[in-house]
């Protein structure tokens, strides 16, 4: 398997923003753009 450092950023940029939705309180406008850059980052990496 060969690994793509765009992607792997990607992956952990998606994993990152995951776990702050969970853990912290955010305002609904920013919560917002954070799923919108979750779903972005699942079509790009093909997870959707």
């Amino acid at each position: 398997m060969k690994v793509n450092c765009q992607d792997h950023r990607q992956s952990m940029e998606l994993l990152g923003l995951r776990l702050r939705l969970e853990k912290e309180r955010l305002d609904p406008k920013e919560r917002e753009e954070i799923e919108k850059r979750i779903k972005a980052l699942e079509k790009d990496l093909a997870l959707d």
